[in-house]
């Protein structure tokens, strides 16, 4: 087959979860003999750049500055970007597109591909077609939103994210924006052959918000290993070593984490691995927060790095506010036989049983935190049960059995059914 990967942002501009999801399947479907390409859109002015990497062909859609307010206004129509993606699409001439995300593209593209006929797939990594933040979290008040995709409160959480809370009363001035906005994507969500999650609970969550039943299903996202595993360096002299690793930023609670651990006693040790310019004031505030001696930010890590730093911990922690849609760091302990200590909602309460492979806290709960962390450090019983419970994890074959098995049927019914509505234009 040849398939396109169509993603918002990519490497080396952005290494998150979405890219390295990208990344991994789309190098493994090449491995088995597709013919594997990603367009993607990134900052700069060249328009479209082609390049190529280890035998996947890549595509740059620059236009520019990728600020939030260029990102958010993309979703309406974009002729450059079009433009561009037209070209690349029609390059490619691909079997089947596999949506990973859109943010910052002009949502039009859905509705052309229909109009060529195009099988299209989409793997849903946040809650951006509901949310405009992608988050779900409500910004003025800094917890969970209740109310997704309702315009006034959208716009409120847009004008206090962009720093603007002396405006808010200006909301349903914006609520016209936020409803054409949530209207568009509603209509391209609606639009793909396939809709693909990680978890139920983010299943549950789309179809209870719109997401066709019987074409939202969820896939068995398994998890890569290095060929051989990283062995613990650190030796056994008493001390409990906790790892978080990944994006240092709000919404990740790691603000919580620092202040429940700033009570534990000196044999505590937390290693917080992560892109410290990704959120430099942030960073700044969690530095100054850090009064425990144990507390070590070691910045952004490779993958190797990652691993060892994952054999060398006792428990691996995921403070997340939000609710998570997959949680790779989660499964990747699990892989090193690693407990975890993580906020109880969402994917997290789904993937980690309380007090048998690792522990759930109420999420941005201070106290709470940290009666679990001193539970944990204080107890090297529970630390031997905890991990000893741990269960091994499917492989990335796993995963890439199923997706050709979706692709493969999508492009049967495709070959069976009537031709699609006409899109409309970009």
């Amino acid at each position: 087959m040849r398939l396109l990967y169509v993603v918002h942002q990519f490497m080396p501009d952005v290494v998150g979860g979405t890219e390295l999801d990208t990344w991994e399947i789309a190098t493994r479907l090449r491995d088995r003999g597709h013919q594997v390409a990603i367009v993607h859109r990134a900052p700069g002015r060249g328009g479209l750049v082609r390049r190529t990497q280890e035998d996947v062909a890549i595509y740059r859609l620059e236009a520019g500055e990728m600020s939030p307010t260029r990102l958010f206004a993309a979703t309406f129509g974009h002729r450059r970007l079009s433009q561009a993606f037209r070209l690349a699409h029609d390059e490619v001439a691909p079997d089947l597109v596999h949506v990973q995300h859109l943010r910052g593209l002009p949502t039009g593209i859905v509705a052309w591909m229909q109009s060529r006929g195009t099988p299209m797939v989409l793997t849903l990594h946040d809650f951006w077609f509901v949310c405009p933040n992608a988050q779900l979290i409500d910004n003025v008040t800094g917890e969970v939103c209740t109310t997704p995709g309702e315009p006034v409160h959208c716009a409120r959480c847009a004008l206090a994210r962009a720093g603007l809370r002396p405006a808010l009363f200006a909301a349903p001035l914006l609520a016209p924006l936020m409803r054409a906005r949530n209207r568009i994507l509603a209509d391209a969500l609606s639009g793909f052959d396939s809709i693909l999650t990680y978890s139920a609970f983010v299943r549950r969550w789309f179809v209870e918000h719109g997401a066709p039943a019987a074409r939202t299903r969820l896939i068995n996202r398994g998890i890569a290993r290095p060929e051989a595993l990283p062995r613990r360096r650190r030796a056994d002299d008493g001390r409990v070593c906790l790892a978080y690793v990944g994006g240092l930023a709000w919404q990740k609670g790691l603000h919580v984490l620092i202040e429940a651990f700033n009570g534990l006693p000196t044999n505590a040790e937390l290693i917080i691995a992560g892109d410290v310019e990704q959120d430099p004031d942030y960073v700044a505030h969690l530095r100054a927060l850090a009064r425990h001696p144990g507390i070590r930010f070691v910045g952004r890590l490779e993958r190797p790095e990652v691993w060892q730093t994952l054999a060398d911990a006792d428990a691996v922690v995921v403070p997340s506010l939000w609710y998570e849609t997959f949680s790779l760091l989660t499964r990747e302990a699990f892989v090193m036989g690693r407990p975890v200590l993580a906020s109880g909602h969402g994917v997290l309460a789904d993937a980690v049983t309380h007090g048998v492979d690792g522990l759930l806290v109420p999420p941005g709960d201070v106290g709470a935190w940290h009666k679990a962390l001193a539970r944990f450090v204080a107890s090297a019983a529970l630390r031997v049960n905890l991990t000893a419970a741990v269960k091994p994890l499917p492989t990335m074959d796993v995963t890439i059995d199923e997706l050709e098995a979706i692709y493969q049927r999508t492009l049967a019914s495709r070959t069976r059914s009537s031709p699609r509505r006409p899109g409309l234009p970009l």
